[in-house]
């Protein structure tokens, strides 16, 4: 039966084998007392090296007093890295999950804050991700047949894909996929992963280039703005009726269902979201409004921002001759207190 290492030795393997990919040169005790935090002695990590050496984690080259990494050590380091990440991909899932729902419940709670100050109709979209960059791909058995491809980006927005396989993959193939995807794409702005790119990764993986594609198509749905998708809330449409102009019979039910269905809203945030140059407060007066049903309205929208490359929209809704100067302090007070909040829960 394989002996389980202690966490020290783990730690000295580890250090071992860092140092010399670094390094390409074999690796000596003095050099591991400097580099760890283990706070022991030459002589203990020389005990330690010796017994490494006798379970076979790392040999020693005939001309060197140093060591370097057997197969044996190299497939350890890499099942306790793998862990490290799986650990790390269900942590990010649960502060993704609890982030969420604090999202859902402050944004509710300023569309109702916002419409009960200002007497109109308001919508707030829950952020979309912009600009993000990847932080890593990881690839993991579910069963014979299936993997989970987990895609990691900046702001810690987490992507789960189930990939169904062919025939049965073993690790050392799921191994290689993992290094080919991340050694070419961690750290890369997710809008610079192109079809040249997605062609010379496929090519690269060879007859598992079905794979790749789907991990890549993970990717890309982490930018994708589906309207269908997004998240709208609203508040206040029935204040629309307190104007006499807005509260014919025909007018008022076109409205309501605008609120409702919330698809021509989710028009306007992706349109103010495609609009880069203009993140700052923008005006519609009846006939300019991309909405149809609100021509007879004005809208007032502004892009809040939390934290890099995440952007929602803001909007007010009332009749044309709403109090414009009431509406844009307030909505340039939301922005402020949004930065606020999200920063604090967040972070």
């Amino acid at each position: 039966m394989e002996e389980v290492l202690s966490d020290r030795k783990k730690k000295i393997l580890k250090a071992i084998i860092k140092t010399y990919m670094e390094t390409g040169e074999p690796v000596g005790s003095r050099t591991i007392s400097k580099y760890t935090d283990l706070n022991v002695s030459s002589a203990t990590i020389r005990n330690e090296m010796s017994d490494l050496t006798d379970l076979g984690y790392i040999v020693q080259p005939h001309t060197s007093a140093g060591r370097i990494p057997s197969d044996k050590g190299y497939r350890l380091y890499v099942d306790e890295l793998m862990k490290e990440k799986e650990s790390e991909v269900a942590e990010l899932r649960e502060l993704v999950l609890e982030k969420t729902d604090k999202m859902e419940k402050v944004l509710k709670q300023a569309a109702k804050l916002l419409a009960s100050n200002t007497n109109y109709a308001t919508m707030i979209s829950v952020p979309q991700y912009s600009g993000s960059r990847l932080k890593f791909i990881q690839l993991s058995r579910v069963s014979e047949l299936q993997l989970v491809a987990v895609v990691v980006c900046e702001n810690n927005v987490v992507r789960n894909q189930i990939i169904n396989l062919d025939e049965e993959m073993d690790d050392e193939t799921i191994l290689k996929l993992n290094l080919l995807l991340n050694t070419n794409l961690n750290g890369l702005p997710i809008q610079d992963i192109n079809l040249g790119m997605i062609a010379r990764l496929k090519e690269q993986a060879g007859i598992h280039s079905g794979v790749v594609a789907t991990v890549l198509d993970a990717v890309a749905a982490t930018i994708h703005v589906d309207e269908e998708d997004m998240e709208i809330y609203t508040s206040g449409a029935t204040n629309l009726f307190k104007y006499p102009e807005l509260s014919d019979k025909s007018k008022a039910t076109e409205l309501i269902s605008t609120f409702e269905e919330k698809q021509q809203l989710a028009d306007l945030v992706k349109e103010r979201l495609a609009d880069t140059d203009n993140t700052g407060i923008q005006v519609y007066i009846g006939n300019e409004s991309p909405i149809k049903t609100m021509k007879d309205c004005s809208v007032v929208t502004a892009t809040y921002e939390l934290g890099e490359g995440m952007t929602g929209t803001i909007g007010i809704i009332g009749p044309k001759r709403m109090d414009y100067e009431n509406v844009v302090d307030n909505l340039k007070t939301l922005k402020v207190e949004l930065d606020k909040i999200f920063r604090k829960k967040l972070e």
